[in-house]
């Protein structure tokens, strides 16, 4: 008896097991603490006991997350709404399910010795810019200005930018792209002093859209296995976050476990988690539609060229945040 009681037991635990709904999640960019909730959630056990096998695809520099997604390589992305929109708008029906980030850790960084006080100084400039989908903001903002971006006196001259400080290092920008919690970091780790910086951080400029959102294929929401699935998936993820805001050196710790590169340091880290969860603070998952409207406005306001056309419909939904947050 004992024996078959045993046999039934491994049985049942073989099931639950083979149960297990798989989700790949496909990130914007490599393993570091910009994505810290995600991890605390894997480590933690959250995803297993929301009954769920997760799959962390880190990204790169030569990997969009839009791509993936249509390819059928992840179940879900995180992407920035102006990528987002425009891939929409474009024929890629993605839908935003859940919005972690509620403010932009996005700004410019610029020598101070350039005269740079304001973005009306801009003009004449060279600046730095992020690419693959990441440039949008930047062009929405200019162009909001009345500044050209195809350079000359009037207008700048945009640098497309690697995910990296050295045009600013080397001076081969006036300014450059950098994040609160990564790059600006690292030009002051440079051995660059804060007086001899100026920043410009879109929240301020009233430019600011949002990051870091999950997204989905439209047709997905459609099976309720899928939405179901996504349901838990949310679920488990906020609990990451909010654990991660609440404990930023251990969620630090828990990224560089995580690493399989080896590329980052714990001090650098420790440093962004902290920051980032500047940027989640606030947040319960739930896409605030005042934040859409104003992202979106943002976008529309391009001028003769703007990031959209039109409003978009049905680009985001509360059908998963409102059964995984009750």
């Amino acid at each position: 008896m004992k024996k078959l009681l045993m046999t039934v037991a491994c049985a049942l635990c073989a099931t639950a097991a083979a149960a297990q709904d798989e989700v790949r999640l496909q990130l914007q960019w490599v393993t570091q603490a910009q994505f810290a909730g995600y991890y605390v959630a894997l480590d933690k056990g959250f995803y297993e006991e929301e009954n769920l096998d997760v799959t962390i695809l880190p990204g790169g520099p030569d990997i969009a997350p839009p791509q993936v997604l249509a390819g059928g390589g992840a179940d879900v992305m995180l992407n920035w709404m102006p990528s987002a929109l425009a891939a929409r708008e474009r024929g890629l029906p993605v839908v935003n399910i859940a919005q972690p980030f509620k403010t932009s850790g996005l700004m410019l960084t610029c020598w101070k010795d350039t005269g740079i006080t304001s973005p009306q100084d801009f003009r004449g400039k060279t600046i730095g810019v992020w690419f693959f989908g990441n440039e949008y903001p930047f062009l929405s903002w200019m162009s909001q200005e009345g500044i050209p971006t195809e350079g000359g006196e009037d207008g700048v001259t945009v640098l497309k930018q690697g995910f990296n400080v050295d045009p600013l290092l080397q001076r081969q920008a006036d300014c450059i792209s950098t994040m609160t919690y990564n790059e600006y970091g690292q030009v002051l780790d440079a051995g660059v002093g804060e007086d001899e910086l100026v920043t410009f951080k879109y929240e301020d400029q009233g430019v600011a859209t949002l990051e870091d959102g999950m997204y989905v294929l439209e047709d997905r929401l459609d099976d309720p296995a899928f939405v179901d699935k996504m349901v838990r998936f949310v679920r488990a993820s906020m609990r990451g976050w909010k654990y991660a805001e609440g404990n930023p050196d251990e969620a630090a710790e828990i990224v560089l476990d995580n690493d399989a590169t080896g590329a980052q340091t714990e001090a650098h880290q420790k440093r962004m988690m902290t920051e980032i969860a500047k940027l989640t603070a606030g947040s319960n998952g739930a896409l605030d539609p005042a934040d859409f409207d104003r992202t979106v406005q943002t976008l529309l306001a391009g001028g003769s060229d703007p990031v959209i056309t039109q409003e978009p419909e049905g680009a985001w939904t509360h059908a998963i945040t409102d059964q995984a947050l009750n």
